[in-house]
C-alpha cells in the first residue's frame, strides 16, 4: 500500500498548557508513521469558520457537531488576538486510522471517571462535562487534538490547510507584551540522533522546556543541506582548530618519535603540528556537518550543496522574558557527562558532539542562526502540495 498523508491539529488550549510535548510523545511511540512536517498557525475567524463548517457537513454526529461548534468558537480570535494551533503533518501507511486510535474517539454520553484508562491522548488530556441535572447537556468541552477520520476526509483538509498556511510567515506574534524590552527569542534543534527511530525522546524533551514557562512561536522538522550546515557550525571549526590541533599534533608527533626510535627536529614539529593537528580538527568539523545533514562535505557538486540532507532535526522558537538563559539552564553545557541532573542533555545526551540538542548562547547568535535556518520557511505546505496536488 502506497503512503498516505494526514495530520493532527493541537489544539489552542493544548498548546497554550504546554501540553505538546506529551501528545508528540504518544503520537511518535504509538505509530510507525514518519513526522513529514510541523507548524505553528494562527486562524483567523474566516479559516476557523471553513473548517468548523467542513467538520460539520460530514455526518450529522454529536462528536463532529461538538468539534464543528468547538473550532468555531476557539480557533479564531479571541479578544482580537489570534490564537497558537500546531498542526503535525505524518506520512505512512494507513495514517488516519493509526493517528485516530492514538488519538481516541469522542465520548457523547456521560462516561465514569473510573472507567477512563489514559490510554488514548484523548483519555488523557480531553475534558468533556455533562450538566450535572442533565446527562445530554454538555457544560465544557475541550478535545485537545483533531484528526481525520478517512483518507479522503484527510485530503480534503490538507488541501484546505495548504491554501491557507501557503504564504504564512512560520513565527506567530499573537500577543503584546507590557515592556517589549524584556522578551527574548531563543532558537532550539531537537538534533537528528533523536530521529533515528520513533521515540518519546523528542516529545520528552519538549516538556523539559516547558518549565521555563516560554511560549513556542514557530516549530517546523527541518533538513540541513550542507551549505546550511557548513555555515550554521563554522564558528566551532575556528574552535576546534584552536582547541584540539596542538594536542592532536603533540600526539602525532609521540607517536612518530616511539615508532620510529628518533627525535623529531622542533622545527619538523612546528610543522607537524600545525599541518597534522589542523587537518583531524577539520575532520571533527567535518564530522559535526555530517552528523546535522547526513552528509559528509566532500565530492559533492556545488549544485547539490543547497539540496535537503538525509538526516531531520526539529527546530523551535521560544520567547519570553530571559529566554536564551532560561533554555540554556534547562540544555546544559555541551559535555553530557559534565551536564547536572535534570537538564535536557545530562538526560538525553551521549558525547560533546551527540549531545541531543542545541540552543542558541545569546541573541546575536539567535539572529544569525534563524536567517541560515530560513526559520520564516517551512517545507509543510509544499510536502502537502507534493503529495495530494
Amino acid at each position: 500500500m502506497s503512503n498516505g498523508l494526514s495530520y493532527v491539529l493541537v489544539t489552542p488550549y493544548t498548546v497554550a498548557k504546554s501540553r505538546t510535548g506529551g501528545v508528540l510523545s504518544r503520537l511518535l511511540t504509538r505509530t510507525d508513521l514518519e513526522l513529514a512536517g510541523a507548524q505553528i498557525f494562527a486562524a483567523d475567524q474566516e479559516f476557523a469558520d471553513e473548517y468548523a463548517f467542513s467538520l460539520r457537513k460530514r455526518a450529522p454526529q454529536n462528536q463532529l457537531v461538538l468539534l464543528a461548534d468547538y473550532v468555531k468558537q476557539y480557533f479564531g480570535p479571541s479578544g482580537g488576538r489570534p490564537h497558537r494551533t500546531l498542526f503535525l503533518l505524518f506520512k505512512g501507511e494507513n495514517p488516519c486510522e493509526k493517528l485516530l486510535n492514538v488519538c481516541g474517539h469522542l465520548y457523547t454520553q456521560h462516561v465514569e471517571v473510573d472507567a477512563l484508562a489514559g490510554e488514548t491522548i484523548r483519555d488523557t488530556y480531553s475534558d468533556l462535562i455533562f450538566s450535572a441535572e442533565n446527562s445530554e447537556e454538555v457544560r465544557y468541552f475541550e478535545p485537545a487534538v483533531l484528526t481525520p477520520r478517512s483518507q479522503e476526509e484527510a485530503n480534503h483538509d490538507l488541501k484546505m490547510f495548504a491554501n491557507f498556511l501557503n504564504g504564512k510567515e512560520n513565527l506567530v506574534q499573537n500577543i503584546v507584551y507590557p515592556d517589549p524590552s524584556k522578551i527574548e527569542r531563543t532558537l532550539v534543534i531537537i538534533k537528528p540522533d533523536n530521529w533515528k527511530y520513533n521515540s518519546s525522546r523528542p516529545g520528552a524533551i519538549i516538556d523539559m522546556f516547558s518549565r521555563t514557562g516560554l511560549r513556542i512561536i514557530g516549530i517546523k522538522v527541518h533538513r540541513f543541506s550542507l551549505a546550511q550546515a557548513l555555515d550554521f557550525y563554522g564558528p566551532v571549526e575556528e574552535v576546534l582548530k584552536k582547541n584540539l590541533a596542538p594536542n592532536f599534533g603533540k600526539r602525532a608527533i609521540q607517536l612518530l618519535e616511539k615508532e620510529f626510535n628518533f627525535t623529531i627536529s622542533n622545527e619538523l614539529s612546528n610543522v607537524l603540528g600545525a599541518g597534522f593537528g589542523a587537518e583531524c580538527a577539520r575532520d571533527q568539523f567535518y564530522s559535526i556537518v555530517e552528523f546535522m545533514s547526513g552528509r559528509r562535505p566532500c565530492g559533492y557538486a556545488p549544485e547539490d550543496m543547497e539540496k535537503p540532507g538525509d538526516v531531520k532535526c526539529m527546530i523551535i522558537v521560544y520567547e519570553g522574558e530571559n529566554a536564551v538563559k532560561k533554555i540554556r539552564d534547562v540544555l546544559g553545557p555541551t559535555d553530557p557527562l559534565k551536564a547536572p541532573d535534570g537538564t535536557v542533555r545530562r538526560e538525553f545526551g551521549s558525547n560533546v558532539m551527540v549531545n541531543t540538542a542545541h540552543a542558541s548562547d545569546s541573541m546575536e547568535s539567535y539572529e544569525r542562526e534563524q536567517k541560515i535556518v530560513r526559520i520564516n520557511h517551512n517545507s509543510l505546505v509544499s510536502i502537502i502540495k507534493e503529495h495530494i496536488g
